[in-house]
This record gives structure tokens, C-alpha cells and sequence, in this order.
């Protein structure tokens, strides 16, 4: 149990280098080891389950930004409106929707990602591609949004052009919205084993998890 220091330190080095922002994925991890790779600096951490996130926020230090990175029900949108930095997985206008009611109840603005579904799978979720092009023509409608970029998962394979084609697809899309004219526009994609993969098709994010705190513990 525990970070692996070492790991981590270098996969930082490689993501500073290329200007790509490392969210350390700390679901089912405890707040003893978040509170360790905090104190190496690390800043943006990535949960996905709300009542975890809820939890830990509580218990961490204010300056965390906190992403959340799994499925999201609008039901549940209310818990971590007061505070989550970003939602990666938007994945539905009525989500969206959401998010905009509850963003203006706290007085703020919620930063967001766009899920679009690339991979084969179909246990993935995500918008397809005039899913997202309905979205992105309504998003004046919500003023306590902020689309921010983009967020797919590839598909779980050894097949590296298979994935590699499917981060393609992926940025292609963000270059052709709106989004892409945004000076910071987001690119999340790429996870612990296939990261590398993503930095080289344009990923500006990656969620990693597993390299960082070893194997996820379910309960």
C-alpha cells in the first residue's frame, strides 16, 4: 500500500515537460495517501464516486482541485456543486442541464468536459459526434457552464492503432468545435496504460491512477 514515489516523481517530470496536466486518480484510495502525494506538490486529484469525493474534500486541504471522473447522475449533481473544479464525464444535455442549476445556486460557474464515446466497448458512456454538435449549439442556455474540452476513454486493448485511432477521432473533434478556439482548451485523455499514447495524439490531461497508489482496493 502506499504511492509510489518514484513513479510518481518521474511520470511529473515527463508531463511537465510537455505541458500536459497529471490528475492523480485517488478513488478507493485513503486520505493518507493523498495527503502524501500532496505534500510532493501534486494538486489535482480525480474521484469518482460523490459521496468518496464528499468525504475527502472534507478532510483535505482547501487548495486540492478536486475532478470528478466517473458517471455522473443528475441526482447527484447537488453534492459536489459547491466545490468540484471539474466534471470530466458530461456526457448528457440533461446533465448538463443539471449542472448549470445547481452551478447557480452556489453563485459560480462549473468548469466541464464533454464525454465522447470512442471506443468500441459499449459499457462506455459518452455523446457521439451529432450528440455533441446539439450540445455545443445550445450552450449559450447555460450561463453557469463552462465547457472547457474535451474527455473520451479508449478502448481497454493491446491493439495500440486501434486505440491511437480512436484518440485521433477524439481530437479531431475538439479541433473542429467551438471549444478548440478557447486558448486553454482541454484534451482529456489517456489513463495508466495508455497514456503515452494519448501525449503523443494532443492529450493535454491524463487520469492516472494505478501507477501512482498500485491497484485499486474494492470494498
Amino acid at each position: 500500500m502506499g504511492i509510489n514515489r518514484e513513479m510518481y516523481e518521474q511520470i511529473n517530470l515527463e508531463l511537465r515537460a510537455k505541458q500536459v496536466t497529471l490528475v492523480a486518480v485517488s478513488k478507493t484510495k485513503p486520505v493518507a495517501d493523498i495527503e502524501a502525494l500532496y505534500a510532493l506538490g501534486q494538486r489535482a486529484f480525480g474521484e469518482n464516486y460523490v459521496q468518496e469525493l464528499v468525504d475527502k474534500q472534507a478532510l483535505l486541504p482547501a487548495d486540492i482541485d478536486w475532478h470528478f471522473i466517473g458517471h455522473l447522475q443528475t441526482n447527484k449533481v447537488k453534492y459536489i456543486a459547491p466545490f468540484v473544479h471539474l466534471i470530466h464525464g458530461v456526457d448528457s444535455f440533461k446533465l448538463l442541464k443539471e449542472i448549470d442549476k445547481q452551478a447557480a445556486r452556489h453563485n459560480r460557474v462549473i468548469n466541464c468536459l464533454l464525454q465522447i464515446h470512442i471506443a468500441s466497448e459499449e459499457t462506455k458512456f459518452g455523446m457521439d459526434e451529432n450528440e455533441l454538435k446539439d450540445a455545443m449549439a445550445q450552450l449559450d442556455s447555460f450561463p453557469n457552464v463552462k465547457v472547457c474540452g474535451l474527455m473520451g476513454m479508449a478502448s481497454f486493448s493491446d491493439d495500440e492503432s486501434k486505440v491511437r485511432g480512436e484518440f485521433k477521432i477524439l481530437r479531431d473533434l475538439l479541433n473542429e468545435s467551438a471549444i478548440s478556439h478557447q486558448p486553454s482548451a482541454i484534451l482529456s485523455m489517456g489513463m495508466s496504460g495508455d497514456y503515452k499514447i494519448a501525449i503523443e495524439e494532443g492529450s493535454t490531461m491524463v487520469r492516472i491512477g494505478s501507477l501512482l497508489f498500485g491497484a485499486r482496493v474494492y470494498q
